[in-house]
């Protein structure tokens, strides 16, 4: 089995702090998660991370004008250029500061970053090859404390900087005759953003108290004035310019400015002159304003505010259009697209505050269903963004993309307030179910990266998730004392099992059959089973001294397995009115146990940090793995023993095998996942899931750096007087007295391999991360030798000799190769090649072909491959069946995701489609009242809507029955 897996997604993380960003389009929305960035593609509905991660959670983002490149910078100072074409890093650079924002000018030459309080211009990278991308041109002073904002001139000649001393400065670009600098003032709190107006120099700013201040300049952009150089500076310069043309600008010059400049140095200068002051808080509400943003075009201005609520305002005449509470919490950011239609809000607390509902649909995949953008979208279902208060502020963030003017939602995502204790995938691989302790399920598209339903039915955290065999029923169990079961169908929970006397479940396990359910009692050491179709307790296992830790049934037989904290293993047999067959003693205590595809070998996780390998049959054992020098657990910053110490008390806390059954993959409490052969007992590759800083754990030794004389530097909330929340003194109530900062540790809670083999998922303090086989830049060879080569295979096409290029395309494994050899066989001969072919490349065929269904537009044709071979092979390969099954299941999960897509095309004579018909007749009824002016008329009764639905049907074509 392969392992060059690569990570691939971030799920259950949108938005953790930093700056939303819309790309050139608008129809993504760039949001940092952590220390990595996401890409949320609207129109497609598909969520993608990019693969780089930066050394601390990401601070801010830039975006050039033309969509092309990226600057990602971290708390730390570093920065990434990054090109989001080839989605690759092109250069690191650190700025030996923390930086706040960073903004580019329109026309793309230059960007600005502010650094404390100062501003730095840097000559933007171009599209040639320079050895230092980053060349700083300017530093601006003039603030007297922090630099919050920045914005810039339509024609890049200016640029405003906010400062958290209630103070806005405008720099000139260039060396201005009329403007260097300008200091405004007129507010009483600290600046949150500041706008140009579309080709003007006039300014808005706002500050943090709601205060929005309009200036106006007496001096138009044409007006400005570039400095012309005297006396010898004029004979030097036009020396440098002849010897030196193209080395403009490598120099580095400083300009300072002045609050209160002196009156001769006023002479001749741009003015600003204060039109109007306008304030967002009514008297005595105090609601402080955290982000805002300009649409420059529209003159639309959106303004967040501390207490989840937004305004849309149309300026300069500050009328309000639009004000909603999205959120209990600030807003952290906003972000506006290009047509000023679709709005992105980030939120890094709590839930949306709306309303409180159970697990819902909601159509808002896409431009919104049914809106004028788009009224023939297909409505999809997405997660329930609608959640109560009163949740723990360790959230994984919120994102929502608001369109205005049809007041709907485009995007609704939140992860788990806490984090993420288990997951499962779902037979196919198309799905993952998670659960945290949040009390929350929650089901994610692998393929879109979206999570479509939440259930919140659980009022305490969840601790075992599982999918039934058929892929459409989830169990979950959790520590309010339930077992639940949920349908993907309905969406709803249609079954809730509970014990006779109240207990905390801490594991939950279904049979095969999907008829039996099984869940571990942390506090009464029981084991309780009940009946899925009936809901009836039919048992209660007795017999371990420890809390259960862990349960899992056996895939051919009708055996469960139960682990105890009390150091032994437990099988149970279903048939034999569950009597204990056989008792598994161990060295120390259980954590976790998983039984092989095949369900012929048994692996147990231990407190010593070992895994022992078990015959179930024999109940021998027949292997074990020592992992503590595996995990190398890092050292806290506020721990008094050293990493090496501390990971004796580390161990594996998940484990499962992959697809094949020839590899266990095990975590925990390490920024490590480690893959083990089973059979030669070795570490085949170890996996660093997190290389981010800011959380906690991640070096092995302490920064000696903040070790001091008076203690560790770490015990100081240095990030107390971040975002407006102040230190309160003694008595004073003003802010939140129980918000603490923290840095929480990296851990890894779950571990599963996709029944496809092809990816696995790991849930971890940063998200749920997935992991896929990267076969783009791999060259597997199979049975090469001299004699086959690209032209070889091409030569015996032309010969229409197939099966023999066939067989030489997959010895030489370039896909290229292998999918201009499939396709160059004639439909008609399809039957012929594939009967020919060798039972030992049949497999790789297959595989092959549940590849390219997921890329291929030749739905058919490779149908007709899967056919073919199937049936000339079919009584062969199922006596491999536990060899192939990860193979069959890929297989099965293509063409499962063609079915979906191309069911929605057509209308069945049975009505099975009726929301296609729904569609159509939404689109006709539109068509026809564009242009007319609407009537108050009564309603028509059904049978009226029915004939005239069936009218409209036939118009198109679709009206038939049977």
């Amino acid at each position: 089995m392969k392992f060059a897996y690569r990570f691939s997604n971030l799920l259950g993380t949108v938005y953790r702090r930093g700056n939303l960003n819309f790309t050139c389009d608008g129809n993504s929305v760039i949001s940092p998660v952590g220390n990595r960035v996401t890409l949320f593609d609207l129109k497609n509905n598909r969520s993608s991370t990019l693969p780089l991660a930066t050394c601390y959670n990401v601070r801010c983002v830039g975006l050039s004008p033309d969509g092309r490149l990226a600057i990602i910078i971290d708390e730390g100072g570093d920065a990434l250029l990054v090109s989001l074409v080839c989605r690759s890093v092109l250069h690191h650079f650190h700025f030996k500061g923390s930086v706040h924002s960073v903004s580019f000018s329109p026309d793309g030459r230059k960007f600005v970053v502010t650094k404390g309080n100062i501003a730095q211009m840097y000559h933007a990278p171009g599209r040639k090859r320079e050895f230092n991308a980053f060349v700083l041109d300017k530093t601006y002073f003039g603030p007297y404390d922090e630099t919050t904002c920045i914005d810039w001139t339509d024609d890049s000649r200016c640029f405003a900087v906010g400062s958290r001393d209630m103070s806005t400065w405008v720099f000139g670009a260039e060396r201005w005759d009329n403007l260097i600098y300008y200091a405004l003032g007129g507010h009483k709190d600290a600046i949150v953003a500041c706008f140009f107006e579309s080709s003007s120099l006039d300014l808005y700013t706002l500050s943090q108290d709601g205060a929005l201040c309009v200036w106006q300049c007496d001096t138009p952009p044409e007006g400005l004035r570039l400095k012309a150089p005297t006396g010898w500076k004029a004979d030097l310069l036009q020396r440098e310019e002849r010897d030196e043309d193209e080395e403009e600008g490598d120099k580095e010059t400083t300009v300072r400015g002045k609050a209160v400049p002196a009156v001769e140095e006023q002479q001749g200068k741009v003015k600003y002159s204060r039109l109007a002051k306008y304030f967002f808080n009514k008297e005595g509400d105090f609601n402080n304003l955290t982000a805002a943003v300009y649409h420059k075009k529209t003159h639309l201005l959106v303004s967040g505010f501390a207490s989840g609520i937004f305004h849309l305002h149309e300026l300069p005449e500050f009328n309000l259009i639009h004000s909603l509470s999205i959120s209990d919490q600030r807003i952290a950011s906003i972000a506006i697209n290009s047509s000023g239609d679709w709005i992105a809000f980030g939120c890094s607390g709590l839930s949306w505050g709306l309303g409180r509902m159970r697990a819902r649909m909601d159509f808002c995949a896409g431009p919104p269903a049914c809106s004028p953008l788009r009224p023939w979208a297909v409505p999809q279902p997405q997660e329930d963004a609608f959640q109560g208060p009163g949740v723990s502020p360790v959230g994984l963030g919120q994102l929502l993309v608001w369109e205005w003017q049809s007041e709907a939602y485009v995007l609704k995502q939140q992860g788990h307030f806490n984090s993420m204790v288990t997951l499962a995938y779902s037979p196919d691989g198309q799905y993952i179910v998670t659960g945290g302790d949040d009390g929350k399920v929650k089901v994610w598209n692998t393929l879109s990266g979206f999570c479509f339903i939440t259930f919140t039915e659980h009022s305490s955290g969840v601790t075992g998730v599982t999918f039934s065999t058929t892929g459409y029923v989830i169990v979950t169990s959790s520590m309010d004392g339930t077992v639940r079961a949920f349908d993907l169908h309905r969406y709803r929970n249609f079954r809730t099992l509970t014990s006779p006397r109240p207990t905390q479940f801490s594991c939950v396990a279904l049979d095969s059959s999907g008829e039996i359910v099984s869940a571990g009692a942390q506090d009464s050491f029981e084991i309780f089973i009940w009946s899925m179709q009936t809901g009836r307790l039919l048992d209660v296992l007795s017999g371990h001294e420890g809390p259960i830790s862990g349960l899992c049934f056996n895939p051919m037989k009708s055996v469960l397995a139960s682990a105890s904290w009390d150091r032994t293993v437990r099988l149970w047999d279903m048939v034999d009115s569950w009597r204990t067959t056989e008792t598994l003693s161990l060295t120390s205590d259980a954590l976790a146990l998983t039984f092989r595809p095949d369900g012929a070998e048994l692996a147990v996780a231990t407190l010593n940090a070992q895994i022992t390998f078990w015959d179930p049959e024999k109940a021998t054992q027949t292997g074990s793995i020592e992992g503590r020098h595996d995990l190398k657990t890092g050292r806290k910053e506020l721990d008094k023993i050293t990493a090496k110490h501390s990971a004796k008390g580390k161990a594996f806390t998940t484990l499962c095998y992959s697809a094949d059954g020839q590899s266990v993959l095990a975590g925990g409490m390490s920024k490590f996942v480690c893959i083990y052969h089973v059979k030669e007992q070795i570490l085949r590759k170890k996996f660093e899931i997190s290389c981010n800083l800011s959380l906690d754990a991640m070096e092995e030794f302490l920064n000696r750096r903040k070790m001091t004389e008076f203690g560790n530097l770490a015990l100081i909330d240095q990030d107390a007087g971040e975002d407006g929340v102040v230190i309160p003194l003694p008595g004073v109530k003003k802010g939140d007295m129980s918000s603490r900062h923290f840095k929480p540790e990296i851990r890894v809670t779950s571990l599963r391999f996709s029944p496809t083999g092809r990816c696995w998922a790991a849930t971890t303090t940063e998200g749920l991360l997935i992991y896929s086989l990267d076969t783009q830049m791999l060259f597997d060879p199979f049975q090469l030798d001299t004699s086959i080569s690209p032209r070889q295979i091409r030569a015996a096409l032309r010969q229409r000799d197939f099966t023999r290029a066939v067989l030489m395309a997959f010895r030489l494994n370039e896909r290229k190769l292998l999918q201009e050899a499939l396709e160059a066989v004639p439909w008609n001969e399809i039957e012929v090649v594939s009967s020919s072919l060798p039972e030992l490349y049949v497999e790789k065929v297959l595989e092959f072909l549940a590849s390219s269904f997921e890329l291929s537009r030749h739905l058919e044709f490779y149908l007709t491959w899967t056919q073919k071979l199937l049936m000339a092979h079919g009584q062969k390969l199922k006596s491999r069946a536990g060899k192939l099954l990860p193979i069959v299941q890929f297989l099965q999960k293509s063409i499962q995701r063609h079915l979906d897509d191309v069911s929605k095309l057509y209308v069945y004579r049975c009505g099975c489609c009726d929301w296609n018909r729904y569609n159509i007749q939404y689109a006709l009824a539109v068509s026809r009242q564009r242009g007319m002016k609407r009537h108050s008329e009564p309603l028509a009764s059904e049978e009226e809507v029915d004939v005239s639905d069936d009218d409209s049907l036939h118009l198109l074509g679709g009206g038939h029955r049977n």
